[in-house]
């Protein structure tokens, strides 16, 4: 976090603010060339790597037009809106230089999947990645806002946490597809392209919690809350001896007295006093020597 925080000192300025908006016009000149001007796109803007070495640098942008995967119109609208919308809410609660990082580091492991792909079967071209980059964003989304609810068909509420869940299995379906197929190369792609996200998912992780440190901390507050029980909030109920969370330090009255009697701690006295409503302003208050 330090890391990414020095980060956004020095380049957040260059930070494009609503990328999602650029996204959407990239998806609509998805559709337009997808009915229009297909062979443009295959001749000029795909990521061919064999153009790239020769100097058409540009088509390591271009080739985010989602040409392969418009499909249905009406489904590829909602699909894009639906995006935008995540995309957004992300920019909100990032920042928009972390998720810009966020989203060309997306990029960037997409274009190292098709580079090794092309080093390993020496194919050049590479088909549009903005689906599998956008598909990354469902994940950090649901990671953040696990049980914010989308209306499937409309109607159905389901949470982020199972669609992205549904996701990753269909993520898994696919690569052992590809092994059974005996395609193993195949799989290298999936992988690298979601490498952002399981960077994303591993530095955000709070670790402190399963520190050593920590761990001693809380067993040790379990011993002296649990030693503490035992010597001062053990008190006779109905012939047995229980533990009870209030105890009045004067009367030694509890909550198993009466459900309606109110505690609370002086601080004045030296030491943890508890101190039922009728003796909290009347005791006498302790000091230590």
């Amino acid at each position: 976090m330090k890391f990414l925080n020095k980060l956004e000192k020095t380049f957040g300025r260059y930070a494009i603010k609503g990328l999602m908006r650029y996204i959407v016009v990239l998806n609509v000149l998805g559709i337009f060339m997808t009915y229009l001007a297909r062979p443009l796109y295959y001749d000029y803007l795909v990521l061919d790597f064999d153009k790239v070495m020769q100097g058409q640098v540009w088509r390591i942008i271009t080739f985010l037009i989602p040409v392969d995967n418009v499909g249905n119109v009406i489904f590829f609208a909602i699909m894009t809106y639906f995006y935008y919308m995540i995309g957004n809410s992300l920019e909100n609660a990032w920042g928009a230089f972390r998720f810009n990082l966020y989203f060309f580091s997306g990029v960037f492991f997409n274009i190292i999947a098709a580079l090794i792909l092309y080093f390993i079967t020496g194919y050049s071209i590479a088909g549009s990645s903005l689906t599998t980059v956008c598909g990354t964003l469902f994940f950090a989304f649901a990671a953040m806002y696990p049980n914010m609810q989308f209306l499937f068909y409309f109607i159905i509420p389901i949470k982020a946490k199972y669609l992205a869940w549904f996701q990753g299995a269909m993520y898994i379906f696919n690569i052992v597809t590809i092994i059974t197929q005996k395609q193993y190369f195949m799989v290298v792609p999936l992988l690298v392209s979601l490498a952002n996200f399981f960077i994303f998912f591993l530095a955000t992780r709070n670790y402190r919690k399963i520190s050593p440190n920590e761990i001693k901390r809380k067993a040790d507050f379990r011993r002296q809350m649990h030693t503490t029980g035992s010597q001062s909030n053990v008190t006779q109920f109905q012939g047995k001896s229980v533990v009870t969370r209030h105890k009045c330090a004067v009367c030694g009255k509890t909550e198993k007295d009466d459900d309606q009697l109110e505690f609370r701690f002086c601080s004045k006295c030296d030491g943890n006093y508890e101190y039922c409503m009728d003796h909290l302003f009347t005791h006498e208050h302790v000091h230590r020597p």
